[in-house]
């Protein structure tokens, strides 16, 4: 999953939103310097991840895409993904996406001590851009796609995968929501588990 799910399947523990949130960046066992409630979100991010690689909904969607986008196919799905759980925000959560993103900005900035290299170079991009509610749109999914492909010095083509998006949007939408609903069940109880380990 991208940016905005691993956020959301944090809950409402902010240190645990940062660790999921940093995951990616954090190798093997790097994890246990940071303090503990980060350290639970790292661990939630990486069974997410886990879950979410061999979930045959979400081979599904990345097979749609895989001719054309190789190994990128599954980058491109946590995207797209992203994008209906922006659109469809109302169902999930209370908060209006806006004020979400702007509370999430904030977790950051108080805690920029805390935050690898990475993420401070990306910080600025995220919050200026905004990012998450950015995803809503199709437009908003357009320009992370093209960002994407430039990071990749324009081998991946992943801003060619609009059309995709296009062609089979309710194929997709559908298989995100129903894989969401499985995912915030296992998150849930991953995160249960995780706490009892790490407690």
């Amino acid at each position: 999953m991208n940016y905005l799910a691993h956020i959301y399947l944090s809950g409402n523990n902010k240190m645990l939103t940062i660790g999921n949130f940093i995951a990616d960046g954090i190798r093997g066992k790097k994890y246990k310097t940071y303090p503990m409630e980060v350290q639970k979100g790292i661990l939630l991010h990486r069974q997410i991840d886990t879950f979410t690689d061999a979930h045959p909904t979400v081979r599904q969607s990345t097979k749609r895409l895989h001719e054309n986008y190789g190994h990128y196919s599954g980058i491109i799905v946590d995207i797209l993904y992203d994008h209906f759980l922006a659109k469809n925000w109302s169902k999930y959560s209370d908060v209006p996406l806006e004020d979400y993103a702007e509370n999430f900005y904030q977790i950051l900035t108080d805690n920029i001590e805390i935050l690898p290299q990475r993420i401070l170079k990306m910080m600025p991009h995220l919050i200026s851009g905004n990012w998450l509610l950015s995803y809503a749109t199709k437009e908003g999914i357009a320009k992370v796609l093209d960002g994407m492909n430039k990071r990749t010095k324009n081998r991946s083509q992943m801003n060619l995968a609009t059309k995709e998006l296009d062609l089979f949007y309710d194929e997709f939408e559908a298989e995100f929501t129903s894989f969401f609903e499985e995912l915030i069940a296992f998150s849930e109880e991953k995160l249960i588990q995780i706490n009892q380990e790490l407690s």
